[in-house]
């Protein structure tokens, strides 16, 4: 898997992910913030607190760490597989 496919699956987990149920259009942003931080942070708890930061300094929403752990996870195993490393 390349680059670009990885984003294409990791920006449309975080579509569904849909924290606040603004729809899934609402993120464009955040998505691409996070997706962004996605190509550096390789453990997920660092990615969590960073997909955490983005979300609430665009809604002034906190979100539960615990909430972003379940979807940093799925996007380092997305990342993770579209670099051979499982």
């Amino acid at each position: 898997m390349q680059t670009v496919e990885m984003n294409k699956r990791a920006a449309m987990l975080l579509k569904q992910w849909d924290p606040f149920e603004a729809g899934e259009e609402a993120y464009e942003l955040e998505i691409a913030d996070v997706i962004s931080s996605l190509q550096t942070i390789d453990h997920p708890t660092d990615l969590a607190k960073c997909i955490r930061e983005v979300y609430e300094h665009s809604y002034e929403i906190w979100i539960p760490l615990e909430e972003c752990m379940d979807i940093s996870y799925k996007l380092l195993a997305v990342k993770y597989e579209a670099k051979c490393i499982v």
